[in-house]
C-alpha cells in the first residue's frame, strides 16, 4: 500500500503538464499582472524569512554545515534585500518607458511596455540553496509571472523547507515548488515554458538549453567557470589576502560560482603572497581548520571524492604549500594553497568549486592576461593592484561575466549591477532591475491618430511620391518641401 501511494504521488510528465495547465489558468486570469498582487507576494516573502530565520539557518547547517553568520549574510539578508529593493522600485519598473518617434510615423507617440512572459521555471543550485532559489523568484514575481521553483535535491533540507514555506506564505495558485531529482527535472523540462532560469554547471546547462530549444523557450543560464585573481606586487598585502581568503574560503569553503578559482601573480611576489594568505588563514580558521566552526563542509561524498582526485593527481600532490588536510567522515577539507601546478593538470582544467587554490606564477603581471584569455570566459575576474594603468588594461582586455578591482565576490551584492556570465560561464543576467527585465517581454507600442494621413505612402505610386518619400527618409525637410512644390526633380530622382 505504501509503495502504491508513493507511485501515485510520483511527479512525472503528466503531473508536470497538469501543473502547467493550472498555472496557465491563473496567469490567464490576470491576477499575477496586478501591482497589488506582486507587492503582496514580495511582502509575504519578507514575512516568511523573518518568521523562519532559525529554521532556514538550521536547514543550511544540515545541508552544508554553513556557519550561522554566513547563512545570514550571504543567504538570508541578500534575499530580503532583493525583496525590499523590488518593493521600493516596482512601481517605477512597471511604468511604460517613453520612446522617441521617427518622422516616418509623424504624428505619433511610442513607449516600451514591460509585460510578464507567463509561466517560468526556475531550477536552482545546491551551494546557496536559499538565495539562488528565491532571488530569481523575486524577479519573476515582480515581473508578474507565475512560477515553478525546482530546488536542488543535493541540499534536501533546504529544498524541503522551501516547499513548505512557499506553500504557506505565497499564492499557491501562481507559485509552486516541485521537489525531486533527475526524473522530476526531466518531466518539467519536457513541458513548454515561457522562460527558464537554471543555475548550476555547464553540463546540465546544455541539457536545459537543448530541452528549451524544442519549444523555442528563452533561457537564462547562470553557470560558472574558473574565476581568476590577478595580484600585483604593489598591493596592501594584508587587505588583499583577507579579501581573497574571504571570497574563497569564507564563501561556503570555495563552493561558490564566483569564488576565486586560481591566482596569477609574479614569481617574485608569490612567496610574499603565500605567507600573507597563510597568516590570514590561521587568523580566520585557527591552527586546525578542520575543527573550525566558521568553515563549511563539502556538500556530499561525491564532491569530496572529486576534490580529493584533483588534489591527489601525481603532478599536483607535490605542489601543496599550505593545508591539504581532510576528514572524509565529516566531509571536511582544509583551505589548501598550491604553487605552480601544471597547466595540463585536472585542477587547472575544470572549475574547482571547493577549498583548493592554485597559484600560477608569471614573469610580469601583464603576462596574466594571456593566460586568462586562453581559457573560457569566466563568470568573474578579479584584480588587485594600485596601478590605474593596469586596472584600465584589465577592464579593457579581459572578458568576464563580472569584474571586481581590489576585492572579491561583493559585486554580487550591488543590485544596480547585472549578475550573469558570458560564453561558457552563462547566458543572460539578473539582480535588481535586471531581474525584472529578465522575466519581462519588452513590448514595443506605437500610438497614432486617424488624422494627418499622408497619401504619399499609398498606391498608385508616382515619381512625385517617390521624390517626397526619398527626401523624408533621407531626413531632408527642405528637400521634401521642394519636392512638394515641384522643384529639385532631377536631383531627387
Amino acid at each position: 500500500m505504501e509503495d502504491e501511494m508513493k507511485k501515485m504521488e510520483r511527479f512525472d510528465s503528466d503531473s508536470a503538464a497538469s501543473l502547467l495547465k493550472e498555472l496557465r489558468g491563473t496567469f490567464a486570469s490576470g491576477k499575477t499582472k496586478s501591482y497589488e498582487w506582486r507587492v503582496q507576494q514580495l511582502k509575504n516573502m519578507i514575512k516568511m524569512i523573518d518568521d523562519n530565520e532559525r529554521a532556514i539557518m538550521e536547514a543550511l547547517q544540515q545541508d552544508l554545515a554553513k556557519p550561522r553568520f554566513e547563512s545570514f549574510v550571504s543567504e538570508i539578508s541578500l534575499t530580503k534585500a532583493a525583496c525590499n529593493h523590488a518593493l521600493k522600485e516596482l512601481k517605477h519598473w512597471m511604468k511604460p518607458e517613453k520612446a522617441k518617434t521617427a518622422i516616418t510615423t509623424f504624428p505619433s507617440s511610442a513607449e516600451i511596455v514591460s509585460e510578464p512572459f507567463g509561466i517560468v521555471l526556475i531550477i536552482s543550485a545546491w551551494n546557496y540553496p536559499f538565495l539562488l532559489s528565491l532571488d530569481p523568484v523575486v524577479g519573476a514575481i515582480a515581473a508578474g509571472n507565475s512560477v515553478v521553483l525546482k530546488p536542488s535535491e543535493i541540499s534536501p533540507a533546504t529544498s524541503s523547507l522551501l516547499a513548505k514555506l512557499l506553500e504557506d506564505y505565497l499564492d499557491s495558485s501562481a507559485v509552486r515548488v516541485v521537489e525531486g531529482a533527475v526524473a522530476e527535472t526531466t518531466a518539467l523540462l519536457e513541458q513548454k515554458w515561457d522562460k527558464i532560469l537554471y543555475t548550476g554547471n555547464g553540463k546540465v546547462g546544455r541539457i536545459v538549453m537543448a530541452a528549451a530549444a524544442k519549444h523555442l523557450t528563452p533561457v537564462i543560464l547562470e553557470l560558472g567557470g574558473k574565476s581568476p585573481v590577478v595580484v600585483d606586487s604593489n598591493v596592501n598585502l594584508k587587505v588583499s589576502a583577507r579579501r581573497i581568503a574571504a571570497g574563497k574560503w569564507g564563501c561556503n569553503n570555495g563552493q561558490a560560482c564566483i569564488a576565486p578559482d586560481y591566482i596569477i601573480t609574479t614569481k617574485a611576489y608569490a612567496p610574499t603572497l603565500i605567507d600573507g594568505l597563510k597568516n590570514i588563514l590561521e587568523e580566520f580558521f585557527g591552527k586546525d581548520p578542520l575543527e573550525s566552526k566558521d568553515l563549511s563542509r563539502i556538500v556530499n561524498s561525491n564532491h569530496f571524492s572529486r576534490l580529493a582526485k584533483l588534489l591527489d593527481e601525481d603532478k599536483v600532490s607535490g605542489k601543496i604549500v599550505h593545508g591539504g588536510q581532510r576528514d572524509e567522515t565529516r566531509l571536511m577539507i582544509a583551505p589548501t594553497i598550491l604553487l605552480d601546478v601544471p597547466e595540463d593538470s585536472l585542477i587547472m582544467n575544470e572549475e574547482i568549486f571547493g577549498p583548493l587554490l592554485p597559484i600560477i606564477t608569471v614573469d610580469k603581471v601583464e603576462d596574466s592576461f594571456d593566460i586568462i584569455k586562453s581559457r573560457s570566459k569566466p563568470l568573474a575576474a578579479y584584480l588587485f593592484t594600485s596601478s590605474k594603468k593596469l586596472e584600465k588594461e584589465f577592464v579593457e582586455n579581459i572578458s568576464a561575466g563580472g569584474m571586481l578591482i581590489n576585492d572579491t565576490v561583493v559585486h554580487l551584492t550591488n543590485p544596480s549591477l547585472p549578475f550573469g556570465g558570458v560564453g561558457e560561464s552563462g547566458i543572460g543576467s539578473y539582480h535588481g532591475k535586471f531581474s525584472f527585465d529578465a522575466f519581462s517581454h519588452k513590448k514595443a507600442v506605437l500610438y497614432r491618430s486617424l488624422y494627418g494621413d499622408a497619401p504619399v505612402r499609398y498606391p498608385p505610386y508616382t515619381p512625385g511620391k517617390l521624390r517626397i518619400l526619398r527626401a523624408i527618409l533621407d531626413g531632408s525637410i527642405i528637400g521634401a518641401i521642394l519636392a512638394l512644390i515641384g522643384f529639385g526633380k532631377k536631383k531627387l530622382e
